[in-house]
């Protein structure tokens, strides 16, 4: 009688988690996809501001009339240093993301893998509630 109690308390558990697990794992992969556009969008701003400094520093060179850019130029470039810190900061996240959605899966198998086993765990239709 307590066996049986322990094993419906444990595949309430892993009900609940696999439940929670399906819920988490796509909104973990949109916000990946959403961490993947936003570098490459800042991967294009930072090659942007690159090529801007550059033609600045082109054209000061090239004017006749004495035109001070400088101060743009830097504060291009310190634009730019905070586009590869928000960059890395991204880069870390999406990493710690990909690890996490790994865990998720590994996890979420290792549990169906384990209830299956003890037959406990009954497939379901994915038509069917």
């Amino acid at each position: 009688m307590a066996a049986a109690t322990l094993i419906e308390t444990s595949s309430s558990r892993d009900a609940i988690a696999e439940g929670l697990l399906d819920l988490l794992k796509p909104a973990i992969q949109q916000l990946d996809l959403h961490v993947h556009s936003v570098r490459e969008s800042q991967v294009e701003l930072r090659e942007h501001i690159d090529n801007l400094a550059t033609e600045l520093c082109r054209i000061n060179e090239h004017q006749k009339v004495a035109l001070d850019l400088d101060p743009y130029v830097k504060k291009l470039l310190n634009a730019r240093r905070r586009v590869v810190l928000v960059n890395n900061i991204l880069q870390n996240a999406q990493e710690r993301l990909r690890r996490l959605n790994h865990n998720v899966a590994k996890e979420t198998a290792r549990r169906k893998t384990m209830l299956e086993a003890s037959g406990v765990f009954t497939s379901r239709s994915p038509s069917k509630p």
